[in-house]
């Protein structure tokens, strides 16, 4: 068994933790796997956390959404400006979908602002064929809905969204990112693009920056993928909390082990932290990647 598990979850800063659960819960994140009140190690704030899982995650779709309300100092941070996609900080949210322009309908109804009709498209260098869709959730946080159609059609049913696929974020440096994150696993590459999406043009107020994106998948869990904009673009990774997608932790079946390899990376870590959850216990370590994003290790025993 591999130690690295690809993304478990993506973590999303929020106001108020009751409406935000609510619309996560229509999106098909009905599991709680924990609602923690308290001190958060780390990051050392006091937050409620409220962990996500769907009952619905495919293999393709299989990571959770940890809802996070920072309850100290000022509260909440705002969300960084400037959000087209792919600054440095975490973009987007990607979640596998059956019925792409089905879901895309259920939750604009559900109060989604839509930021990209639902299309099909495919991928180099395998030609794999995808539809696609983007909507924002009610604090303006990009939400990509997806299904591979050239890799796996999903379960039968009904249309629905299904676990996280992907996290997206922005780097400095493609071939560093890369480098890094296949220390850990994601050692896979779906897909490259050096070529702008043209349909993600209206985000951009000042035109189009030139993109580099390439997908890069674990054997388990779900993937990320590392965007590089040229200009670079505002700096969007902003304070922990901050509202909209933050952060992003990559599953390992032992934190101890897991830390061993950063360190033996030269990374600078945090002290492994287990906390009570009720039933369970989160344990994770945070750290920050080379373009100080952050993520962290997390072994799940909730």
């Amino acid at each position: 068994m591999s130690l690295f598990r690809g993304v478990d979850h993506v973590g999303v800063g929020v106001a108020d933790m009751e409406a935000a659960k609510a619309f996560y819960g229509r999106v098909g994140f009905s599991d709680v796997r924990f609602d923690y009140t308290g001190p958060v190690p780390g990051p050392d704030r006091e937050a409620r956390v409220v962990m996500l899982s769907n009952p619905g995650a495919t293999p393709v779709g299989a990571g959770g959404i940890k809802l996070v309300q920072v309850l100290d100092g000022e509260g909440p941070p705002p969300a960084p400006t400037g959000g087209g996609w792919g600054e440095l900080g975490i973009c987007e949210i990607c979640l596998h979908a059956r019925g792409v322009t089905d879901v895309h309908r259920s939750l604009v109804a559900a109060g989604a602002g839509s930021l990209m009709d639902p299309l099909t498209a495919a991928v180099d260098p395998n030609d794999v064929s995808l539809d696609i869709a983007y909507v924002a959730d009610p604090w303006g946080g990009k939400l990509e809905l997806i299904e591979w159609t050239g890799l796996w059609h999903s379960l039968p049913g009904p249309a629905r969204a299904e676990g996280v696929n992907h996290v997206a974020f922005g780097v400095k440096d493609m071939e560093r990112a890369r480098a890094f994150y296949e220390q850990l696993g994601f050692t896979e590459m779906l897909f490259e693009s050096v070529d702008f999406f043209e349909p993600m043009a209206p985000w951009y107020p000042s035109g189009p920056p030139d993109q580099h994106m390439i997908m890069l998948l674990s054997s388990q869990g779900a993937g990320i993928e590392p965007v590089v904009l040229d200009p670079e673009g505002p700096d969007c990774r902003g304070e922990w909390g901050h509202i909209g997608p933050f952060d992003f932790a990559v599953g390992v079946t032992s934190l101890e082990r897991g830390l061993e390899v950063l360190r033996g990376m030269g990374v600078e870590t945090g002290e492994p932290v287990t906390l009570d959850v009720g039933g369970g216990e989160w344990r994770y370590a945070s750290f920050r990647d080379p373009d100080d994003l952050y993520v962290s290790l997390v072994e799940a025993r909730y």
